[in-house]
């Protein structure tokens, strides 16, 4: 059966290596509606090529120039994240692919949930901001959320292959991003351009800080948390710069089960796509002898403040998370725009965290609240 498929952020990195799955696989997957911000043109020519059911921008302004593009198709042009929220919903889509960036994602994911969808999660931010309210919802409407995150989507293959056996920890590996064997000194006084340069993957402008400053891995141990109902001691983070092991599962016997593959992100977009099924993919394999040696080091948490503050906010809990992320994409932000430097990032976050009111079990208005009122809090800072 031909699988139909929602893209939110079908413009972006994560969307369009999913069309470009769609496409290798036209006999098992449909592209029925495609998302986007505010990338217009890209978002008409991928709607046409595809021949999807509807295509929405959210930005209102630009949906004249969307029908425009779409003129002579048989395209339904929408703007708004209403129109997203309605139409993730539909009857004709039966998987979504969460893959825009930010706090954004959490609204269509939710409604997705609600209308009884598959989850292809790529967006790190639902989980990070409302993990617990979630994971409830998705138990409540037996929805099943496949990770994306090729960390993420490793763990979940261990533990396909672990069946019933107990975790002892889980190890994510992390690139450690442009700066890993960089001083304090020296990393306080890079530009955005040195941030910009991932060693491994080729990613969003936002996420590739998040890598350098390594937030990303924070959001990961968080959204691990809420997968795999994981406590955060059983947690490590390991940096692992080969970037061939995407993460790893340790049992109580010491064994270790881990998930290779060369750096990719249509290997865990398809299997999300194919699960329980394995397709072949036209993508780079493993030659072991020419890989050589696997080398691990522990995280900087001095040079990587960002890693910690994470770790604090999932112990804290409640809405600090929501607060954190919130307060890390207003910095990110500002960063791009050399408003501030790079250690004002984890600074404008640590302070925001600490400035919010704490609320241990924030219902979902509370967390939209909370992005609002740390966001402000931080562009207030900057």
């Amino acid at each position: 059966m031909c699988k139909r498929v929602a893209i939110l952020g079908s413009t972006g990195s994560i969307g369009r290596q999913t069309l470009s799955v769609i496409a290798a696989h036209p006999d098992l997957f449909k592209a029925v509606l495609l998302t986007a911000n505010s990338s217009v043109d890209l978002l008409a020519e991928q709607a046409a090529a595809f021949g999807v059911r509807a295509a929405v921008i959210c930005r209102s302004e630009l949906e004249g120039r969307l029908q425009t593009l779409l003129a002579g198709t048989s395209v339904k042009a929408l703007s708004g994240m209403d129109a997203v929220c309605e139409q993730v919903a539909a009857e004709d889509v039966d998987i979504v692919v969460t893959s825009t960036v930010g706090f954004s994602g959490l609204r269509p994911t939710l409604a997705a949930i609600r209308a009884g969808k598959t989850i292809a999660l790529a967006n790190k931010e639902t989980l990070v901001a409302a993990g617990s309210l979630v994971m409830k919802l998705a138990a409540e409407k037996g929805v099943g959320i496949l990770p994306v995150d090729s960390e993420h989507s490793a763990i979940f293959q261990c533990l396909q292959a672990a069946g019933d056996n107990r975790v002892s920890k889980i190890h994510l590996t992390a690139s450690g991003g442009p700066f890993r064997t960089w001083p304090r000194e020296q990393i306080a006084a890079t530009t955005k351009d040195m941030a910009l340069k991932h060693p491994s993957w080729n990613m969003g402008n936002k996420i590739t800080i998040d890598s350098a400053t390594m937030m990303n891995k924070g959001f990961e141990v968080i959204e691990a948390r809420w997968l795999f109902d994981t406590p955060p001691s059983k947690i490590n983070v390991v940096v692992y710069p080969e970037s061939v092991i995407h993460s790893m599962v340790e049992f109580e016997d010491g064994a270790v089960i881990a998930q290779m593959g060369m750096p990719d992100m249509r290997e865990p977009i398809q299997l999300a796509l194919s699960y329980p099924q394995r397709l072949p993919l036209d993508n780079k394999k493993i030659d072991f002898a020419a890989l050589g040696s696997l080398n691990f080091f522990e995280p900087s948490y001095e040079n990587f403040p960002c890693l910690g503050l994470a770790f604090k906010a999932l112990e804290k809990g409640g809405n600090i998370p929501c607060a954190m992320n919130a307060a890390n994409e207003v910095a990110v932000a500002a960063y791009l725009k050399d408003k501030i430097g790079f250690y004002d990032i984890s600074d404008v976050i640590s302070r925001t965290m600490d400035a919010v009111t704490f609320i241990a079990d924030p219902s979902e208005e509370d967390i939209f609240q909370t992005n609002d009122l740390a966001a402000e809090i931080s562009a207030r800072m900057i």
